[in-house]
Formats: C-alpha cells, sequence, structure tokens
C-alpha cells in the first residue's frame, strides 16, 4: 500500500514537471509573395502566444509564453515585400519574435495541429492592407518574367482587334504544403511547378497563345485564390498540374480529370447563394433582381457550357498523353476537386504520373520526360483550340491563315511556330521539299496531323 502511494506521488510528480516543460520552437520558415508573407512556426507543442502591431517603425512583435529557441532565424529574402528583418529576446524567461517590416501592414495568426507532414505549428500571415488578400502569388524575378511571360498582342482584322488565348497553368501545392512526397523524398510541389513553368513556356512560342503562370514560385496559395487568379487573368482554360500517389507503389500512369456533377452542383448552389456576385460569370447579366428559378437556369446554362469545354480539351490532352506512355485510366476522370470548381472556366487536372511509384518518381525528375509529357498537353491543348477557339481571339481569326515568308524563315521553324508537322505544311500547300523563298505565302493548316 505505502509503496503503491509513494508511486502514485512520484508519477503526480513527473507529469507535473512534463506538463510545466516549455514548448521548444524547432525552426521557422518564411514563404513570401507580393500580397502576403507566411511566417510559420514549427512547434513541438501548442503554443501561448501574442501579437501586437506596432508603428513607427513598422514592426510586429510576438510574444510567446513558456517557450524556448536556440536556432537561427530565417533571413528574408531581397524580393519580399514586407518582412525586413526578424529578431529575438528573451524577457521573464519568455521569447519575443520582432518582424521588422518594410512598410505598414496587417496581419492574422493560427495554429494549426500536427499531421502526417508537420508537428505543431503557428502560422501568421502579413499582407497589404489595401488588398486584403493573405494568400498570393509571388512577383518573379526579372529573369524568370522573360523566361515564361509573354507580351499581350493584338492583332487586327476587319477593323476588330484579336487576344490570345489565355491558358492558366496552375502549380499544384507550394510552401508549407509540398503534397504528396516520392520514395526519394521528392515533394510533389516542386515537380508541379518545373512542368508548370515548361508547359507555360511552350504555350508561349504558339502564336495565338498565351499562358499565366497562377503560382511562379514555392509558396502557398489558397485553391479558392487559384480560381480567382484565374478569373482576373480572364483566363479561357484552367490546367492543374499536380503528381500522383497511392500507397500501392507499383500504380503508374497519367490521369486527366474535370471537374464531377456532384461537385458542379455544390458550387452552382454557392454561386446562386451569392448572386449578387455571380453576374460575370453569364456575360454580365444581374441576378439580384432575378427569381431563385431564372437565376438557377441561367447559371447553369453557364456551367453546362464550361463542363462541356472541359470534357472536350480533358479528352484531346489525354489522347496525347496516351501517345507516350501508360495511362492510369483510358477516359477521362471526374471528381469534386475544389481547384476545378470554376463555373465559368473550363478546366481540367492532370496527374503527370505516380510520385509514389520509385520509377515514376524518377521520370518525373527526368528533363527528357518532361519535355515529352509537357509536348503531349500542348498537342491536346493546341488540337482544341485550332477548331474551338473563342471568336474574339487570334487562333478564330486565323483559321486558314496564311504566312508570308520573311528573311531567315525555315519550314521548320514556321511549322514550330503554329504547333502544325512540317508534313502538313507542306501538303497545305503543295510543296514537294522544303524550299521556300522570302514573300511567298504559307496557308496554315488548321490541324497539325
Amino acid at each position: 500500500m505505502v509503496l503503491r502511494l509513494i508511486s502514485s506521488i512520484i508519477l503526480i510528480g513527473l507529469s507535473a514537471i512534463l506538463s510545466a516543460a516549455p514548448v521548444t520552437i524547432d525552426s521557422v520558415r518564411i514563404w513570401a509573395a507580393p500580397e502576403n508573407t507566411r511566417v510559420v512556426f514549427d512547434l513541438n507543442g501548442p503554443v501561448e502566444h501574442k501579437v501586437t502591431t506596432l508603428e513607427d517603425p513598422s514592426r510586429m512583435v510576438i510574444d510567446f509564453t513558456g517557450v524556448t529557441f536556440t536556432n537561427s532565424l530565417p533571413r528574408p529574402v531581397t524580393a519580399d515585400r514586407f518582412v525586413e528583418q526578424m529578431r529575438t529576446s528573451v524577457q521573464h524567461k519568455d521569447l519575443r519574435v520582432v518582424i521588422d517590416l518594410k512598410k505598414s501592414a496587417q496581419m492574422r495568426s493560427f495554429q494549426l495541429p500536427p499531421n502526417e507532414k508537420y508537428s505543431h505549428r503557428l502560422v501568421v500571415d502579413i499582407y497589404d492592407a489595401a488588398t486584403g488578400h493573405a494568400d498570393a502569388v509571388e512577383v518573379p524575378l526579372a529573369e524568370e518574367l522573360a523566361k515564361v511571360n509573354k507580351p499581350v498582342p493584338e492583332q487586327e482584322q476587319n477593323g476588330s482587334l484579336a487576344r490570345d488565348v489565355v491558358i492558366a497553368i496552375d502549380a499544384g501545392h507550394g510552401g508549407e504544403d509540398p503534397g504528396s512526397i516520392g520514395p526519394s523524398r521528392t515533394h510533389e510541389k516542386v515537380i508541379a511547378l518545373i512542368i508548370a513553368k515548361k508547359l507555360a513556356a511552350k504555350i508561349n512560342r504558339v502564336h495565338g497563345m498565351r499562358a499565366v503562370l497562377i503560382r511562379e514560385g514555392d509558396y502557398f496559395i489558397s485553391l479558392r485564390d487559384r480560381i480567382r487568379k484565374a478569373r482576373q487573368h480572364k483566363a479561357d482554360l484552367f490546367v492543374s498540374i499536380h503528381a500522383d500517389s497511392f500507397r500501392d507503389s507499383r500504380v503508374s500512369g497519367s490521369s486527366v480529370y474535370v471537374l464531377s456533377q456532384r461537385g458542379a452542383s455544390s458550387e452552382h448552389a454557392k454561386w446562386l447563394a451569392e448572386r449578387e456576385n455571380a453576374s460575370d460569370l453569364i456575360g454580365g447579366v444581374k441576378l439580384e433582381d432575378k427569381d431563385n428559378v431564372l437565376a438557377s437556369v441561367l447559371l447553369d446554362l453557364s456551367q453546362t457550357a464550361s463542363l462541356e469545354a472541359s470534357i472536350d480539351v480533358a479528352d484531346r490532352v489525354l489522347g496525347g498523353l496516351k501517345k507516350i506512355g501508360n495511362l492510369h485510366k483510358k477516359r477521362v476522370e471526374s471528381a469534386a476537386f475544389a481547384v476545378l470548381k470554376s463555373p465559368d472556366i473550363p478546366s481540367l487536372l492532370v496527374e503527370a504520373a505516380y510520385i509514389s511509384n520509385p520509377s515514376e518518381e524518377k521520370k518525373l525528375l527526368s528533363p527528357a520526360f518532361q519535355d515529352t509529357l509537357t509536348n503531349a498537353i500542348l498537342d491536346g491543348l493546341v488540337g482544341y483550340f485550332r477548331l474551338q477557339a473563342p471568336e474574339n481571339t487570334i487562333m478564330a481569326m486565323n483559321q486558314g491563315q496564311q504566312h508570308v515568308i520573311s528573311r531567315g524563315d525555315t519550314l521548320s521553324d514556321i511549322a514550330g511556330r503554329y504547333r502544325v508537322s512540317v508534313h502538313s505544311l507542306r501538303q497545305a500547300n503543295g510543296l514537294r521539299n522544303d524550299r521556300i523563298r522570302v514573300g511567298q505565302r504559307l496557308t496554315i493548316p488548321t490541324t497539325g496531323s
């Protein structure tokens, strides 16, 4: 009996000591974007904290209760619009972290519980008071812009200006969300961004097409914000790039998804409930003064057209992928992916390969496979828009287009520019060989076969 009592006292004492043990900050990470900077504190347990915003000079003070930190703080990148530097001090056994800011800003903070990838986290979002957005995209370096972005050209025909077909390329995951992780610790977010940038660069080399990258660096961006940014760019198509995973490492192949009808119906209901914000989905028709039935019909018509276009272009992309290797499924699949839920922009999601499969992880890291994959996706996109381009676009006006040969032009260069084969270019113009002359007019075939 005495021994039991002593044991109980010892256990109670140990519990008290353990409960009083300070929380440790294991690391601090900074993710910078033009409209926000996210600071993430990795912890070994929940933490008591208080965040204060101060001016003259602008700074944020985070006071942690009963927290220890022995590592060094990260240095913000030069392009960070908000954070100048971070510093720490200890006050009465409590930790104070000061974030010196480059300008006045707002903040929000929240704690996240452990998951399969991370332990406890405290997230502090710093963002511009003028925009009110805490999730945004990064402003790329000048050299990155030169590689990916393309000037917005206009082509005049019959007195009107035509525009490029705009394709929003979305690299899945990012920042503290690595996505799936391969056997060799390859992060899906890294592969998705590499493929997205390669695809965007190739799209920009096609006459009459222009790509915009939704995520241009390693940072977090919410799924809703991805849709919002595609709409801001007035995108004609949204393509989300991912690398699939499964518990069985033998599973392999590429997949293409569109939004399921169940996901579409839930999104339809959401937009109907927010009818005052939905006028841009149906060509500017105001819904505030429409009854529920009429508003529902108008939104349904818009969404049905978007889904039909999504399925059509997804079929073509899947056909391109079929030519380069094995498919996980031989038909376009549907699922309620949140990132595909734009009612007015045709959207598809491409699972490039299974990163959980060791051999496919190696393929995803191979520049040769990345080129082959992006060429296959591009062929599907070009094939669709050569036949289904919006009326006010260069591609629509250039169906049956002619090209005037300039000095230095070659048949292969012209074929590459218009994304058609040299064979089809010869056939359309009755050419027996590759000889062309300055001033000669070539008819550009509407398909690349």
